[in-house]
C-alpha cells in the first residue's frame, strides 16, 4: 500500500477545483503497466469534476477513453480468493475487523472485499442502518498538507458508501512536522498509533492492511540494498500481533494481548487492485507524494514499472516465497527451542538450558533467531544485532560450559548461578543504552474496570492451525544460513530466477545502495557491546490506589489504605513514593536489619521473621536479575518497600509487584504464509 495515506491526489486542490477538469500526472511505464488505455493522451490525462464538486478520480472513465472497452472482471474469483486468505488468518465474518484506508485503490479494493465477504454466506454478519456490523474503516488524516482534512472526508463518504463505518483519526505532531528525509518513517509510526488507538476505543482486535504483491517486490529490492538477511527479504508477515506502546491497565494487569495484524492482498498484484475497482465502478485517489523520487519506495516502485514484463513478475514473486519459506521454517525451530530449552522466571529475568538447546547442533541462522527473540523478551525492547557482534554472540552461546559474562542489545549474559556453566542466565541490564521508562496509571485500582470479551485468542489458534499444517521440511527451504549476496547467485543456481532476472535485480540493487548512507558500524558496535558508568534509567512518583508499569515488564500496585502512616515510613505532603530499580545499598540494607539484634528498637514496624525471610527471597534472586526489580523510596531516599520479595517497612504500605511484559516471548503470532 504505497504511501499508506500520506495524502491523496493533488487533484483535490482549491485552484483544481475551480477549473473544468482536474490534471493528474501518471508516469507512462505505469500507464502501460496497467494497460490503460488513453486515446491521444501521453503523460497527462484529464478527469472531469463530477458530485458534491470534487474530483471522481475514476481512471478508467475519463474523458476521450471512455468508449474504450474494458476486459470483464471475475469478481467471484477474487472474492474466493480472499475468503480463503481470510480463512488461513483465522478470520470469520462475524468477528469485529477494522480496516486501514487511505483512499487509494489498494485500500478501496480492500474495503470492497472486505464488505462482500462480510456480508456473504450462511455466516454473514448483520447490518444495521445501512452499514456492515462489526466493520469499520480507519482513514488517518496526517495533517501534513492543508488540503487533508477535505481529502480524508471525501474518502469517508466514498466508504461509508459501501455500508462501512468510517472514523477519521487525526494525527497530532506535538514535536512539529517530522523532517523531509524521516517524513515516510514517522507518517507511518503515527498511522499505526492512531489504528491501534480507534482499534482499542472500538474494541476490535484485528485490523486488516491493504499491502500487496508489488509492495513485497519493492521491499526485496530495497532490503538487498540495505543488505538485509534472508528473513528480511521474506518481506511483509501475512498476520503478525502488533502491541502497542501505551499499555492499558487492568485489575489483573496490563492487557498485551495486541492487535492482529492481517495483510489479505499479499497474493494480490497491483493490477488486481485496479481491476477490482473498476467492475465495482469504485472512485479512488492517488496520492501525489508515491511518485516523488526523494523516497526510496518511490524510486524503486518506477523502477519495477519499467521491468513489467511477466516473467520477471512471477521470478521474483518465486524469490519472494523462496524466501519466506525460510523464514517460516526458521521461526518454527526458534519457537520449539523456546519452549524446550527456556524458563521465565517470575522477577522477569529468563533461564536457557545449554544442554537441552544443544547450540553446537543448531543452524546458525535458527539459533540466531532464537537468541534475538530471549533478547527481545527480557529487555522489552527490538535491537537488531549484526556483524561482528552477532558473530561473537553466538561464539559465546556454542560456549559450553558458560564461564564468562557478555551485554549486548540491552541485556547481560552470565552463567546461572549453581549450574556449573550449563544454563545461561539472561536479565536486562539497567545500565543500556536505552532507558527504561515508567508509565503511570492514574485509576483507581480499588475501582472495577471494564474489560471487553477478546476472540482474539481463538483467531490466532485458528490461524496457528494452519501454519503448523504448512512448516516446510528442511530440504524445501533453500537459503538457510546464506548472506544476502548469496541469496540472489543461489536462487540464479537452483533455477527460481533466470539470468536475466538476476541481472535486472542485481541492477536495481545497485542503483539503489547509492542512495543509503549507513551509520558507523563501529559506534553501533559499542553503543551495543558496552555498559555506560551511568544509569540511563528513569523515576517516578507512585501515589496510593494507583498504579505503575516499570521498565515494560512489572506492574507495580499501591493499595490505598486509609491515610494513617507511621513515622517509619516518612513520606513527605505529596503522600508519594518514588519507584526505581533496585541498588546494590537497598541489598545492603536489608542485610544490614537481618544482623541488626534490637532490629525491633530500631525499626518497630519490622519483624526479625519477616527481615530473614525477604532476605532468603533476595538470596534466591541472582545478583545480575536483582538490579532490574523495582523499589520504592521517599523523598529522603529511604528504602520504603521491595514489592517483588514482599519486604516492607510498614505495615500500612501494601504494595504489589506482578511480572507482566508488554510483548510476549517469542513476540507474538506471526505467519509468512
Amino acid at each position: 500500500m504505497a504511501g499508506a495515506g500520506l495524502g491523496f491526489s493533488s487533484s483535490f486542490s482549491a485552484q483544481s477545483r475551480a477549473t473544468a477538469g482536474i490534471m493528474v500526472r501518471i508516469p507512462v511505464p505505469l500507464l502501460k503497466r496497467r494497460k490503460l488505455k488513453f486515446a491521444g493522451l501521453n503523460e497527462v490525462f484529464r478527469i472531469r469534476v463530477a458530485g458534491c464538486g470534487v474530483s471522481s478520480t475514476r481512471l478508467y472513465n475519463c474523458g476521450s477513453c471512455a468508449a474504450e472497452e474494458r476486459v470483464p472482471v471475475d469478481m467471484e474469483r477474487y472474492k474466493e480468493a480472499f475468503g480463503r486468505r481470510m480463512a488461513v488468518a483465522g478470520l470469520k465474518p462475524h468477528h469485529s475487523i477494522a480496516v486501514g484506508v487511505s483512499g487509494g485503490p489498494d485500500s478501496m479494493a480492500l474495503c470492497l472485499l472486505t464488505a462482500a465477504w462480510k456480508t456473504d454466506g450462511p455466516y454473514a454478519a448483520s447490518q444495521s442502518d445501512g452499514y456492515v456490523d462489526g466493520l469499520l474503516a480507519i482513514i488517518v488524516d496526517h495533517r501534513l498538507r492543508a488540503e487533508s482534512k477535505e481529502e480524508a472526508h471525501i474518502v469517508s463518504r466514498r466508504v461509508s458508501k459501501m455500508g462501512i463505518r468510517c472514523e477519521i483519526a487525526e494525527c497530532n505532531w506535538s514535536d512539529g512536522r517530522p523532517k523531509q528525509g524521516h517524513l515516510q518513517e514517522a507518517a507511518r509510526d503515527m498511522r499505526y498509533q492512531n489504528f491501534q488507538k480507534v482499534c482499542i476505543q472500538h474494541q476490535i482486535d484485528v485490523l486488516l492492511i491493504a499491502h500487496h504483491a508489488d509492495d513485497q517486490a519493492e521491499l526485496l529490492i530495497l532490503r538487498l540494498s540495505r543488505g538485509s538477511g534472508v528473513l528480511g527479504l521474506a518481506g511483509m508477515a501475512f498476520a503478525s500481533q502488533l502491541f502497542s506502546t501505551s499499555t492499558v491497565l487492568h485489575n489483573d494487569g496490563s492487557n498485551n494481548k495486541g492487535l492482529l495484524l492481517v495483510r489479505p492482498l499479499l497474493h494480490f498484484s497491483k493490477e488486481d487492485m485496479y481491476k477490482i475497482c473498476q467492475a465495482s465502478n469504485q472512485d479512488w485517489v492517488e496520492d501525489p507524494t508515491n511518485r516523488n523520487p526523494a523516497y526510496a519506495r518511490n524510486r524503486i516502485r518506477m523502477s519495477l514499472g519499467n521491468l513489467s514484463s511477466y516473467t520477471f513478475q512471477s521470478e521474483i514473486q518465486e524469490l519472494i516465497s523462496s524466501c519466506r519459506k525460510t523464514r517460516a521454517y526458521v521461526d518454527h525451530i526458534s519457537n520449539e527451542l523456546i519452549d524446550q530449552a527456556v524458563t521465565i522466571m517470575d522477577q522477569g529475568y529468563a533461564v536457557i538450558d545449554l544442554m537441552v538447546l544443544s547450540p553446537s547442533k543448531v543452524p546458525d541462522m535458527c539459533l540466531s533467531k532464537f537468541i534475538a527473540l530471549v533478547l527481545q523478551f527480557v529487555s522489552q525492547k527490538h535491537r537488531t544485532v549484526r556483524g561482528a557482534t552477532s558473530k561473537r554472540l553466538l561464539d559465546y552461546v556454542r560456549t559450553f560450559p558458560c564461564k564468562t559474562s557478555f551485554t549486548v542489545a540491552g541485556c547481560y549474559l552470565c552463567p546461572s548461578p549453581g549450574s556449573r556453566g550449563t544454563k545461561l542466565l539472561v536479565c536486562c541490564s539497567v545500565n543500556c543504552p536505552l532507558p527504561s521508562t515508567i508509565e503511570v496509571n492514574n485509576s483507581d485500582f480499588d475501582r472495577e474496570q471494564k474489560q471487553y470479551p477478546s476472540m482474539l485468542d481463538e483467531i490466532i489458534a485458528e490461524g496457528k492451525s494452519y501454519v503448523d499444517q504448512f512448516v516446510p521440511d528442511v530440504l524445501d527451504v533453500k537459503f538457510l544460513n546464506m548472506t544476502c549476496q548469496s541469496v540472489l547467485a543461489e536462487a540464479k543456481r537452483i533455477g527460481i530466477i533466470s539470468e536475466s532476472t538476476h541481472n535486472n535485480i542485481t541492477l536495481l540493487e545497485r542503483n539503489e545502495t547509492k542512495y543509503f548512507k549507513p551509520e558507523n558500524k563501529v559506534h553501533l558496535e559499542q553503543e551495543i557491546i558496552e555498559n555506560p558508568s551511568t544509569s540511563a534509567s528513569e523515576s517516578e512518583l507512585l501515589h496510593p490506589g494507583k498504579a505503575c508499569y516499570f521498565m515494560d515488564r512489572f506492574m507495580v500496585t499501591w493499595n490505598e489504605r486509609p491515610l494513617r502512616y507511621c513515622s517509619s515510613l516518612v513520606i513527605d505532603h505529596r503522600k508519594a513514593a518514588e519507584v526505581r530499580h533496585m541498588a546494590e545499598s537497598d541489598w545492603l540494607y536489608l542485610a544490614k536489619l537481618a544482623r541488626c539484634k534490637n532490629l525491633h528498637d530500631l525499626v518497630p514496624q519490622i519483624t526479625d521473621a519477616d527481615t530473614i525471610k525477604s532476605l532468603q527471597s533476595l538470596k534466591s534472586i541472582p545478583v545480575a536479575a536483582r538490579r532490574s526489580l523495582p523499589v520504592l523510596v521517599n523523598h529522603e531516599g529511604i528504602l520504603l518497600t521491595i514489592p517483588s520479595i514482599g519486604f516492607q517497612c510498614c505495615p500500612c504500605l501494601i504494595v504489589s509487584c506482578t511480572f507482566r511484559p508488554r510483548l510476549p516471548l517469542g513476540g507474538g503470532h506471526s505467519s509468512f504464509l
